[in-house]
């Protein structure tokens, strides 16, 4: 069966030109042996200093290798075969993320994708992390859970880039920057009066971006269950992270 994956991926190098994100084979964006080197399940991977009552964020594997490869392809390339491998893991943490809280699996779970900068939206020609959202929601949906993605939330102007701002910068930047519209909330209660909620996003770092989406959606009443990334940075020291409530760390929020 190994000669149909090998034959498509020479039929994609002939026609595109494309290589492997991870290896940089001829063939498709993903070969199937990087893909299969992807880690397979999500855990919860607190940021050092946590963000306090940041809710438990849970994590494939660290920013590195072919996760940063997809995530960056994906993202900054416009690499868009990528889309459903990147939803693949996401929906891998929202799975982990609902066994971990004891969800039943009938109960409803709506995807809340944080939102992008309109400009780096313009920019890239697209929603990185709200295509992911809605392909993991969709895989999820294809096994039987009621998922949903929906855009609640938008940026506040003023927000600027993220990359190269320490923990105490980025947590500036973002505070009070995210809000929830009434109407938009009021609907999804109408729609769906008892979803769990899960934000999504591609790379935890500080942590400070899902804890401000995490306290716009407080502030407009929904409860936030959990945070998933695909990938986490690693911890800036070696110290023993014990979690938001035993962290030694000031809060940065």
């Amino acid at each position: 069966m190994r000669l149909l994956p090998t034959l498509a991926d020479g039929f994609l190098d002939l026609v595109l030109g494309s290589v492997c994100v991870g290896c940089t084979a001829p063939g498709r964006a993903l070969c199937v042996e990087c893909r299969a080197e992807l880690p397979g399940d999500a855990t919860v991977r607190w940021p050092t200093p946590t963000p306090s009552g940041l809710r438990p964020p849970y994590s494939l594997g660290e920013y590195d290798g072919v996760l940063r490869a997809l995530v960056l392809a994906h993202k900054e390339r416009r690499v868009f075969a990528l889309t459903r491998p990147l939803g693949d893991l996401l929906a891998r943490a929202v799975a982990a993320a609902l066994d971990g809280a004891h969800c039943h699996l009938e109960a409803s779970v709506v995807l809340v994708p944080v939102p992008s900068r309109p400009t780096a939206v313009r920019q890239r020609g697209h929603d990185p992390t709200f295509t992911m959202t809605t392909a993991a929601a969709r895989l999820l949906a294809a096994e039987g859970r009621a998922v949903h993605a929906v855009r609640l939330l938008h940026l506040r102007p003023g927000v600027v880039d993220q990359a190269g701002l320490d923990t105490r910068e980025r947590a500036a930047n973002l505070t009070g920057s995210m809000a929830a519209p009434t109407a938009v909330v009021r609907r999804l209660g109408e729609r769906f009066s008892h979803a769990h909620v899960v934000l999504c996003d591609d790379v935890l770092t500080t942590g400070s971006t899902l804890r401000e989406a995490q306290r716009a959606l407080e502030a407009a009443g929904v409860t936030v269950l959990a945070g998933v990334t695909v990938a986490a940075t690693r911890r800036r020291d070696a110290r023993p992270n014990l979690g938001p409530s035993l962290s030694s760390e000031p809060a940065t929020d």
